[in-house]
């Protein structure tokens, strides 16, 4: 089984993300308050380690998944 890897590219100056914003943009939740949520209760992880930061500053490289679904956050191109 292949697990499909999304990208979210950090806009121009950007250098990171916070946690709840890429649940939320993504479409992994449906909405800030359950990203929120769900982040506290532990259901989330970046590079495979459970993160219970909600404002969580998630950097180019770093790998956020969810529900069986993974985002990889990249540089602006």
């Amino acid at each position: 089984m292949t697990t499909q890897i999304e990208t979210l590219a950090l806009l121009p100056g950007e250098e990171y993300i916070e946690l709840y914003k890429i649940l939320k943009v993504q479409a992994m939740i449906g909405g800030g308050g359950e990203a929120k949520f769900v982040i506290g209760e532990g259901l989330v992880t970046v590079d495979g380690e459970v993160e219970t930061r909600k404002r969580k500053k998630v950097r180019a490289g770093e790998v956020v998944s969810f529900n069986g679904e993974t985002v990889k956050v990249v540089a602006a191109s």
